[in-house]
């Protein structure tokens, strides 16, 4: 890529973030000409971590995380996009045009100017650092073990055991909404109390399919190709 190997080169539109909110501004950007780069950085969307996706217009069949973003992707760039797969260290606002320094390493990272800078950097999910819920081989990371309930329950949780971990309003919100497939819903909570609203911790408390334990923690998450087993410590 020319802009990997040269200094301050300029573009019109520097686009942080290669989900599907970034990828919809640069088909909008590449479609008015403007040649929006796209920095994807280097895990990219939360989506090439996601199986079916059944939520996305246009798929009533459903499709594969991934493949929406190629899909997305190959549409940005016949738009007239282009994309770096590097991360963005910072971007200086100081000056016109705006600065956005990027590269492998961040303290020493190369420059580039834009006229203009859309941060569409999403979430990211926070893991919890307990053995057996990460990525590869000793982990069950999409085996059984996700981040969101909307996006994965209707094909991990259907007719199972299902353990949310947690006791705020995000928390209460997901065991809520797995009691629409699995047979019965763990709120693993480590202290005596919800931090949630009143309101939703009363939904959760008084619902049939929703068992709170207190004082626990997750101690690790065994299994054989899916996780199998969940093994709780109660303080």
């Amino acid at each position: 890529s020319p802009l990997r190997n040269s200094r301050d080169r300029h573009a019109k539109v520097v686009i942080v973030g290669a989900g599907p909110a970034g990828l919809t501004a640069a088909i909008y950007a590449g479609r008015a000409l403007l040649e929006p780069v796209v920095f994807c950085g280097l895990k990219g969307s939360q989506l090439l971590q996601t199986t079916d996706v059944e939520n996305f217009p246009g798929f009533p069949g459903g499709i594969l995380g991934p493949d929406l973003i190629d899909k997305m992707t190959a549409q940005a760039t016949e738009a007239g996009a282009t994309f770096e797969y590097e991360e963005v260290h910072g971007i200086d606002t100081s000056t016109r045009p705006l600065r956005v320094a990027h590269g492998w390493d961040p303290e020493a990272p190369e420059w580039m100017t834009a006229d203009t800078v859309i941060i569409a950097t999403g979430a990211a999910a926070k893991r919890l650092d307990i053995p057996g819920t990460g990525d590869g081989p000793n982990g069950f990371w999409q085996r059984g073990v996700s981040a969101c309930a909307v996006c994965d329950g209707a094909i991990m949780a259907k007719d199972t055991q299902s353990f949310v971990i947690g006791g705020g309003d995000a928390a209460c919100e997901e065991a809520l909404y797995l009691t629409k497939f699995a047979s019965e819903v763990h709120l693993v909570v480590r202290r005596d109390a919800l931090r949630a609203s009143v309101v939703m911790a009363n939904r959760v408390k008084e619902h049939p399919k929703i068992q709170i334990h207190w004082n626990s923690n997750v101690k690790e998450v065994t299994g054989g190709d899916r996780m199998e087993k969940l093994i709780l410590h109660n303080s």
